[in-house]
């Protein structure tokens, strides 16, 4: 204690070092080591080209969001973090958080185009079917091949440019469709024309490398939220990773609670329904669903997370392409596919096609054991119909209002159903 005193009756007529003694135990001479000026450095990501895909560029997206990245206004961890280490590479999709004024951030997914290994192995049969080498310029080698060579030459999109991609939206395109693509290119600054004259050659390489690739980010830009169309809302893109949203996946709430999967079912079913009869007459189809397929924002309002395996069906206009060029491949047709994999025709994709693939693969893992007995075995007893085609005869309308009609009573008016709360308590809408 005597020391104590001695120690702060020394330093009392400096106000500064008397709060650094108190701090460092009350010994001066540890005081007067310490040293308020160092500077203090603030760490930051050490981003790389080839993190980002930009090293591939123009095979790649995009660069319009690359400003955020290097600006930090766009991070992989807490933006309270002090440790701001970028991760593995390898991974599909990262969770990261996004600002516009430094001061509040939100949630968004940063997704790849593909897996890194599907990427490096794409890149080598690029460069080893097209220029005989193992590694090669991508630009160089693509911009070489027949199909861009049209792509060069065209002033608009039209069918034939697109044939033979992977993509399921790009299967049994309309020119409308196509003109939608052009006209809503997110990727470019001036866009709003269906002609590309306002696209430059690396900008026509880019969005025929997305397509070729995986279209997820174009239909995010084609049919944007903001419209009321069910996808997460497209922030930009840098390289071979795009920004969007941020969504919890369906798989995440296979164990919540009886009402919650009562009203995730039917957000499922609403979301299936305008897929299939909307203003702009397109039929949207599903050629696969997992368990990531499908979101939930932090509302608990239902989304498609994942479209790359969403086709398109244009109603008014049916699909443009001649016979045989559904056939047609080339290294674009090749770059995530077996080249040998075949298409599914136009004129074979049914009404309940994305119904039954639900029933079978989602809907039994959300609803399954839930509910008391009589409800759960109407429940059972219709996912069991439906997963096997609904051979009724009915269609997947009828269908999907029958179970509709079981989940309805299900669900509860709370604030964890924050996106139709409270308005569920004044309409029977909810």
């Amino acid at each position: 204690m005597g020391r104590w005193i001695c120690c702060l009756c020394s330093r009392v007529a400096d106000p500064l070092m008397l709060l650094l003694v108190l701090a460092l135990g009350c010994n001066p001479s540890t005081a007067a080591k310490a040293s308020p000026s160092v500077p203090h450095v603030k760490p930051s990501y050490s981003f790389g080209r080839t993190f980002l895909g930009l090293d591939k560029c123009n095979a790649c997206i995009g660069t319009s969001i690359c400003k955020k990245f290097f600006k930090e206004e766009i991070r992989f961890d807490t933006w309270l973090s002090s440790h701001l280490k970028l991760p593995p590479s390898s991974l599909l999709s990262y969770s990261g958080n996004y600002t516009d004024d430094a001061k509040s951030w939100r949630l968004v997914d940063i997704t790849r185009l593909t897996s890194k290994y599907q990427h490096d192995r794409a890149d080598k049969r690029i460069c080893t079917s097209l220029l005989k080498t193992k590694t090669c310029s991508l630009e160089r080698a693509l911009r070489r091949t027949q199909r861009f060579q049209k792509w060069l030459r065209a002033k608009r999109l039209t069918p034939d440019l697109v044939q033979g991609l992977s993509s399921p939206m790009l299967r049994c395109p309309s020119q409308r469709l196509l003109d939608r693509i052009v006209r809503r290119y997110a990727e470019v600054p001036d866009a709003g024309s269906i002609y590309m004259d306002h696209l430059t050659d690396r900008d026509k390489l880019r969005l025929l490398y997305t397509l070729a690739v995986n279209s997820h980010p174009i239909l995010l830009q084609i049919f944007p939220d903001v419209e009321g169309w069910p996808f997460p809302r497209y922030l930009g893109s840098c390289g071979r990773l795009l920004v969007s949203a941020s969504t919890r996946p369906l798989r995440d709430f296979f164990g919540a609670a009886p009402e919650v999967a009562a009203d995730l079912a039917l957000q499922l079913l609403a979301v299936l329904r305008s897929m299939a009869t909307n203003d702009l007459n397109y039929f949207f189809y599903f050629t696969h669903v997992d368990a990531g397929t499908f979101g939930v924002f932090s509302n608990g309002h239902l989304f498609i997370r994942d479209a790359s395996t969403m086709g398109i069906i244009d109603k008014e206009e049916g699909s443009q392409l001649i016979d045989g060029q559904q056939e047609y491949r080339d290294i674009f047709s090749c770059l995530t596919a077996d080249c040998q994999s075949s298409f599914m025709p136009c004129d074979s994709i049914r009404e309940k096609h994305s119904l039954v693939l639900v029933c079978q693969g989602l809907l039994p893992k959300l609803l399954a054991g839930k509910f008391q007995p009589p409800v759960q075995e109407k429940i059972d007893a219709f996912l069991q119909r439906c997963a096997h085609g609904l051979g009724d005869g009915r269609g997947a309308s009828e269908a999907m209002a029958e179970l509709a009609e079981i989940l309805k009573p299900l669900r509860s008016c709370d604030s964890r159903f924050a996106y139709r709360y409270p308005d569920c308590r004044y309409s029977d809408k909810f």
